[in-house]
């Protein structure tokens, strides 16, 4: 890989290479070209092609890739391989299935903090993670100089957490709040809102059915 920043269309197709590769079966030729992968994925060849020479330089004419040394090249350029640690704000429902969820790991990211602001969830465990008091946020964050939050609090929250957050060195925030969050320049935020991709998809519905 050359260095060069990805775009955000790169890294969704890098993602979509990864997980075909991932659940290629064991029998399967320990080769595998761009074009194979393009008509899997329903893809341009040309831009698949493209996609695989930026980050890897293992294909060769004819023969393609060796299937396991390209899953190797799609992780390290997605920086599966660079575990990086979060904490999360906000253990509601939302909250406790993204701590059990376990596919974060294959992805490089290990949430190993929970914080809430109800006392009847304090000390409870959901999976490895221990819930702590929101209290305690600003003093963990100058201790442990994590980069990455993920928001799961209640709209009126959000923005108090994210300057929170912020102010202790967080540079990468996903957000699951359904509000549009004020940060600097320097930090990145990825927003999930929710309602807004059912919406989509009940439009979609009214339009088709």
């Amino acid at each position: 890989m050359n260095g060069k920043p990805l775009n955000r269309q790169t890294v969704e197709r890098l993602v979509m290479y990864c997980r075909l590769l991932r659940t290629m079966p064991d029998d399967s030729p320990s080769n595998i070209s761009a074009t194979a992968i393009a008509d899997r994925l329903q893809l341009n060849q040309v831009v698949v092609r493209k996609d695989l020479a930026e980050i890897s330089g293992c294909g060769k004419p004819k023969v393609g890739y060796l299937a396991k040394e390209l899953l190797v090249d799609i992780e390290e350029a997605l920086g599966y391989h660079n575990t990086n640690s979060a904490l999360l704000v906000g253990v509601g429902n939302l909250g406790r299935a993204l701590l059990s969820y376990k596919g974060f790991e294959e992805c490089g990211i290990c949430i190993d903090y929970a914080f809430d602001r109800n006392p009847a969830l304090l000390g409870e465990k959901f999976g490895k993670v221990a819930v702590l008091p929101v209290e305690k946020l600003p003093n963990m964050l100058e201790r442990t100089r994590l980069h990455i939050g993920i928001i799961a609090v209640p709209e009126q929250a959000a923005q108090i957490v994210c300057d929170i957050l912020t102010a202790g060195g967080i540079k990468a925030i996903w957000n699951f709040s359904p509000v549009r969050l004020n940060v600097s320049e320097d930090v990145m935020v990825r927003n999930e809102n929710m309602a807004l991709s059912l919406s989509l998809l009940s439009q979609h519905l009214a339009r088709t059915l």
